[in-house]
């Protein structure tokens, strides 16, 4: 079956909000300033750090280290068409091209291999966290070996219950403490509390403006699509505890509630079908995943990846929990009741699942929450093989077919509804909110 081509609706004109600097202009530069402050840093002869993407930051804010994320680095350096040269240079090295994309990128970026995508400064230390996956810990393993280098860990265990136990927190308090007294050591200061309840208090204020324009996506019609938000992901996992952050959020929450007040959308289509996206973006591919979409009318109103790095709590034992609560970390029942929730809350009719080969634990979790939602949604669920960052494991051709696959499905569905007078998307309901940590959003 042939593609058709969905025209712009001329009702729809492109933003900035009148009367408001754009987000995009204050956000454009938060990352460049996290890179450009360690490599100043650097050649002062600081310390600089490497950070898994959910290592709780804010302890190392409490001492003013300067810290970068690898797998921000990684995907940058995909996108940019130079992931594939890294992988392989990895597995030149010895290392398996059936480990992380991201984990080969930063291997060879760490022992040497250029770049001509970003470059941040070698490390002096690591902070390594497993609630993303259990690899993150041989990998920063290897880092450390290769640099001869401290690495700081916190561990946390899967969540095997939906609530997080009071052992767990406690366990969690243990290792904060004990991350405290490295950082004293490798740096020569003492923990200053008062900078770590600034850092907490920014991270909060960042996590609340993003997921309040995260939920936009709610809104019918959408005044965004999801690849605004896959655009962002560098900005919420890298500055959380930025005030540029927080002050580039809380605008693009504003020009999405001007949006809405005008009419207008960043997604200048029809919205023929909305669709939840599942997993890692194949950032390499990022066009090629956009454009069947664009071309079907169909809208990505629903991703767990995004707000999944908003979450925002009130006390140090709150954040612990906090913590424990990753896409990847939390048992089969959690993991259901949020996508299920946002589904209802956005209003999908379909959804799309990347089977990342570069992220096994997300991937085989997939055909059971697969199964649950043509359960309880009653929605078609398509999936496709990809990868976030080696573009060999990726196929634009198979993608498309899956695409198509689903629009026949969906419009198949939308026709009969129309025919029974029914509403056509029949999950809306935003009358309940996804809890991403311990303390869900609250409204300002």
């Amino acid at each position: 079956m042939a593609e058709k081509k969905i025209e712009k609706l001329p009702n729809k004109k492109p933003r900035p909000v009148e009367g408001h600097k754009p987000a995009a202009d204050v956000l454009r530069g938060v990352v460049d300033k996290v890179y450009a402050d360690a490599w100043k840093a650097k050649k002062e002869g600081k310390l600089v750090g490497w950070s898994s993407s959910k290592f709780p930051i804010e302890l190392a804010k409490a001492f003013d280290l300067n810290v970068v994320y690898p797998e921000n680095h990684a995907a940058s350096a995909a996108a940019k068409k130079d992931g594939l040269r890294l992988c392989q240079a990895a597995e030149d090295m010895g290392y398996d091209n059936d480990i992380c994309g991201y984990a080969r990128i930063n291997l060879a970026y760490a022992a040497g291999e250029p770049t001509d995508a970003r470059r941040m400064p070698q490390p002096d230390f690591v902070l390594c966290c497993n609630n993303i996956c259990n690899m993150m810990t041989k990998w920063y393993e290897n880092i450390a070996r290769m640099h001869n280098i401290p690495m700081i860990m916190i561990d946390i265990p899967f969540s095997n219950t939906i609530d997080t136990p009071e052992e767990k927190v406690e366990y969690l308090m243990g290792q904060f403490n004990y991350a405290i007294k490295q950082l004293e050591e490798l740096t020569g200061k003492k923990f200053d509390e008062k900078k770590f309840e600034d850092a907490c208090a920014i991270a909060n204020r960042t996590a609340k403006a993003w997921l309040k324009s995260c939920s936009y996506m709610g809104c019918k019609p959408s005044p965004l699509s999801g690849f605004d938000l896959f655009n962002h992901m560098a900005d919420i996992v890298a500055a959380r505890c930025d005030v540029e952050a927080a002050k580039g959020f809380e605008l693009l929450a504003e020009e999405f509630e001007q949006s809405i007040k005008e009419g207008t959308s960043t997604w200048e289509y029809p919205e023929e079908h909305r669709i939840l996206f599942e997993g890692i973006p194949c950032w390499p591919g990022l066009r090629s995943l956009y454009e069947p979409l664009k071309n079907n009318g169909v809208n990505v109103t629903a991703v767990v990846y995004a707000p999944a790095f908003g979450f925002v709590y009130n006390s140090i034992e709150e954040m612990a929990a906090a913590y424990c609560k990753a896409p990847c970390s939390v048992c089969i029942e959690t993991g259901v009741e949020w996508r299920e929730t946002m589904a209802k809350q956005n209003g999908i009719s379909g959804a799309l699942v990347n089977y990342n080969r570069s992220c096994k634990p997300w991937s085989g979790a997939m055909p059971e929450i697969e199964r649950r939602w043509k359960e309880d949604l009653k929605i078609p669920v398509v999936h496709f093989d990809g990868d976030q960052a080696d573009e060999r494991n990726f196929s634009t051709e198979q993608y498309k077919t899956r695409v198509q696959g689903l629009v026949e499905i969906m419009d198949e569905r939308k026709e009969i509804r129309l025919a029974n007078g029914e509403e056509v998307y029949t999950n809306f309901d935003n009358t309940t909110e996804t809890d991403w940590s311990k303390s869900t959003l609250e409204e300002e």
